[in-house]
């Protein structure tokens, strides 16, 4: 079947593959959400779970973001003509002091597949500058990374600098990373704990159908 060979593809970095079996499949009629959440999400959902058990590692991760990438180029169109209701603006970054972004690019990708619009900041990023992106972007969700001990509590900073902006109320959060939890998020007022990318897309899909903005 042609979606699990495409998912399959996204697993072993086969770039020209993916591409190919993306037209392939838009050629026969398939639809463009089901090519995304059978074929390239089943496919980076099993990326995740192999990186997370140290099945697969960074530069194996990449070969496969880069087919999502490559495969999404050849979706989107589509998916935009089909005007999916779901989507939103999602902003996204790294914490200050942090400059890991893996993660977060992944995120990124897997939110513009399922139609969100996607401002991502970048590493290192300190309190202001994710404010100064909720005031112009007005983003339904902000979604914020940190992978290191020292950096974590630079989120709670996030936070704390959208109540003083008075932002706090026009914003789901979310956040994820290797040293994140479900506790860190409750102590902190994050919204939501995004444990892999695909709980982060789920998660802001979530927010999108209840209505992101508090």
């Amino acid at each position: 079947m042609s979606l699990k060979r495409l998912a399959e593809a996204m697993i072993e970095g086969e770039v020209e593959k993916g591409k190919e079996l993306a037209q392939e499949l838009l050629d026969e009629g398939g639809s463009p959400k089901e090519i995304l959440d059978d074929g390239v999400l089943a496919g980076m959902e099993v990326v995740g779970e192999r990186f997370k058990n140290f099945e697969m590692y960074i530069p194996e991760v990449l070969s496969s973001a880069q087919v999502m990438h490559e495969v999404m180029d050849v979706l989107r169109p589509k998916l935009v003509s089909e005007g999916d209701t779901s989507k939103g603006t999602i902003v996204l970054g790294t914490v200050e002091g942090d400059l890991h972004d893996i993660g977060k690019n992944l995120v990124g990708l897997m939110l513009e597949g399922a139609g969100f619009r996607v401002i991502d900041i970048g590493i290192d990023q300190p309190s202001q500058n994710f404010v100064k992106a909720v005031e112009k972007e007005n983003p339904d969700i902000l979604g914020m990374s940190a992978l290191l001990t020292t950096t974590a509590p630079k989120i709670g900073e996030v936070i704390d600098a959208l109540k003083e902006a008075g932002l706090r109320d026009n914003v789901k959060t979310m956040a994820g990373g290797a040293v994140i939890d479900q506790a860190f998020c409750d102590e902190n007022g994050i919204d939501a704990y995004g444990p892999s990318a695909t709980a982060a897309m789920e998660i802001a899909q979530k927010f999108v159908k209840q209505g992101a903005k508090k």
